[in-house]
């Protein structure tokens, strides 16, 4: 399984979701153009000193990251779809993609997505933080396929 980016306009999320994915063994793929440069100080810092954990690709474009996974399920997390995250079947070989906090993704690249899936909130709210979102959607994903990280037992518990 995979998370991948498309289009980041917030280093501080981006951040956070690499420090998630190191620390989860995930791989991260990040769609550009950014909103910000790869090497910004607040991604660093929210990633800490976790990024030297990460396998992450960088994508040039759309259609790079799309050549790059072709055959693979792309599953957009999106506010405009009925689905819901809890009711999709996950495959291990899935990427999970999130789109920009500003405008999420273009019609083009909604329309190309293999699923479209979404988060249940209450009546009159809009959307979640992108890396709250990416993180229940990935927590979940890893869960039915059952690839959470095993933790090695503690010495003496």
């Amino acid at each position: 399984m995979r998370l991948a980016l498309y289009q980041p306009d917030i280093p501080q999320n981006t951040g956070t979701l690499m420090r998630l994915c190191a620390c989860l063994g995930v791989a991260m793929d990040i769609i550009e153009p950014c909103g910000f440069l790869l090497s910004d100080k607040n991604l660093k810092r929210a990633g800490m000193d976790y990024l030297e954990h990460l396998d992450m690709t960088r994508h040039m474009n759309w259609e790079s990251f799309k050549t790059a996974h072709a055959g693979k399920r792309i599953v957009l997390l999106t506010t405009k779809s009925d689905r819901s995250f809890i009711d999709f079947k996950f495959e291990a070989g899935d990427v999970v993609l999130a789109g920009r906090e500003s405008a999420g993704v273009p019609d083009d690249v909604h329309e190309s997505c293999n699923a479209r899936i979404t988060i249940p909130m209450a009546a009159g709210v809009r959307s979640l933080n992108v890396a709250v979102a990416s993180s229940m959607v990935l927590s979940e994903g890893l869960r039915q396929t059952e690839l959470f990280p095993v933790t090695p037992a503690k010495a003496g518990v």
